[in-house]
């Protein structure tokens, strides 16, 4: 299994959607991705229904997740 590289996917840029992390730029952001999941779209059905998202995307947003979710101080 190829490691995803999120930082090249997922840029930060403060005019677009709040400042949310999005996916290369577009309009979809990488919380948009995870929520479609938590719902149980699966990752052909997110592709079906976003043509302009690949596979690495969704792979790039649990990644992205999974960072952060490290980083954060244990409670």
């Amino acid at each position: 299994m190829q490691d995803v590289n999120y930082q090249d996917l997922i840029p930060i840029a403060p005019g677009k959607r709040g400042g949310k992390p999005t996916i290369r730029g577009m309009r979809v952001t990488v919380s948009d991705v995870l929520a479609w999941l938590a719902a149980g779209m699966s990752h052909e059905e997110i592709l079906d229904d976003y043509p302009e998202l690949t596979e690495q995307d969704i792979r790039a947003c649990l990644a992205y997740a999974a960072d952060r979710n490290s980083r954060q101080p244990a409670a």
